[in-house]
């Protein structure tokens, strides 16, 4: 029997190595994986935080229904609503392959999207997880407490590692 899909939960961190790839750490990996076709990691800018938000390409059967969820809230609570354009925002992912270890090149725009430096901060979010830039995390709210609590201490350890190396 095959492993189903659970969520992407937990946190992790990357630094961007010296070819340029960043490592999708094995946690969202697997997770990845069972949610997905093959191996292909989607990102997109996430529509309020200052993040990048990551999911396999089986989310995107999804979207239809959360157009349906969104058009239909819109309207009972009297609010402008545009299908099309939400639509366009839904679908404008990029997509990366990723090979066994995680490695994968992330796309210039995406990383100006979320202003992504040398270092990533992984948050599972159940249906999807969201990519910090770590500054970026950290001048977020009290919302994100324990977000930013884990960021710290991973980025220490991931930098401490990596002076061993």
């Amino acid at each position: 029997m095959s492993e189903a899909f659970q969520g992407y939960s937990g946190q992790a961190f990357s630094l961007r190595s010296e070819k340029g790839r960043f490592t999708l750490p094995p946690a969202f990996r697997n997770a990845v994986k069972l949610s997905t076709e093959d191996r292909t990691l989607c990102l997109t800018a996430h529509e309020r935080w200052p993040c990048l938000v990551g999911f396999g390409t089986e989310r995107v059967k999804e979207f239809e229904a959360i157009l349906d969820r969104e058009e239909e809230s819109a309207f009972k609570f009297g609010r402008d609503f545009d299908r099309d354009t939400r639509a366009i925002q839904l679908n404008s992912f990029a997509t990366m392959p990723f090979d066994d270890s995680g490695r994968f090149i992330m796309p210039e725009h995406i990383r100006n999207l979320g202003k992504i430096g040398d270092e990533l901060f992984f948050q599972g979010g159940g249906r999807f997880f969201t990519v910090w830039n770590p500054a970026r995390l950290y001048e977020m709210g009290q919302e994100l407490a324990v977000a930013k609590a884990a960021c710290e201490v991973l980025e220490k350890e991931a930098r401490a590692k990596g002076k061993k190396k």
